[in-house]
Formats: structure tokens, sequence, C-alpha cells
């Protein structure tokens, strides 16, 4: 498998909207309201903090990733029939690496009925903050101990 990710460009919003399409079932469970949820997914959007993830050359899934001096936070949403195949972990692992270059934590928050919060706690994500409907986990750098010769 070729996972890459590729920077957004501006008519990568209409995909980026899969999102939706795959947080449904959150959405329903919730009895969230989508207007609202479109609405504040649109606002934001800014093709410059969107990667798309490619399989093979193929637009599968997309992520969003807010970086500062502070922090990475992950935004991550793969097309269903990509789901499931290790895909997610490899994105995810690509983005760690980033921020452990950068010395910053990666933080995201994941909704408390999302099956996913086990892959991030297997990923070293832990809890930091919660609220009624998510968590709030972050994922410290790695610090690597010279081993003088």
């Amino acid at each position: 498998m070729r996972i890459k990710l590729r920077p957004a460009n501006g008519q990568d919003f209409d995909y980026c909207r899969l999102y939706f399409a795959e947080m449904k079932w959150i959405i329903e469970e919730l009895r969230l309201n989508m207007d609202w949820q479109e609405a504040s997914f649109q606002e934001p959007w800014k093709a410059t903090e969107v990667r798309i993830i490619t399989l093979d050359d193929s637009d599968i899934g997309g992520c969003r990733v807010l970086s500062t001096t502070m922090r990475f936070y992950l935004r991550k949403s793969i097309d269903r029939p990509f789901q499931r195949r290790g895909i997610g972990t490899q994105v995810i692992h690509r983005l760690i690496d980033e921020g452990n270059r950068a010395n910053q934590p990666v933080r995201l928050n994941v909704v408390k009925i999302n099956p996913a919060v086990h892959l991030y706690e297997r990923l070293g994500f832990r809890i930091v903050g919660e609220d009624e409907r998510k968590f709030y986990m972050k994922r410290n750098p790695e610090t690597t101990k010279e081993v003088s010769s």
C-alpha cells in the first residue's frame, strides 16, 4: 500500500465533507444538530491545514492538522471501504513523527462512543480531559537519549 499525505487545495473542500458521512452515526446517536455541525465545519476550513490521504494516488480520506508553536491537533476521516486496514494508524504514526521532530505534543478530541478511542490509546495517547461527549487526548513527544560510545 502506498499511502501519502498531499496538501489540500480549494477543490478539496467538498471531498473533505466525507467527514460527515463517516460521522453520521455519531451525530445521530448524540442527537447533534447537523446544520450546526456543517456550519462549524465550513467556517474554519483552510486548505493549508488539510492534507488529503491517498492510497495508490486515489483520494481515500483527509486530515486536518493545526500546527502551532504549542501543539499539533489532529482530525481525520477515512472513507468507509478503506477503514480497518491500518491506513489510519499509518497516518497517525506519520503525524506523531512530525510532532516528535517538532518536540510538540499531538492532541485530538474523540467522541466517547467512537471505537477509535482504543486505537488512540494503543498509539500512546492519554486522556487529559473530558466533557459529557468527548475525550480530549494528548500524546507527548518522544525523547531520544543519546548513547555515548
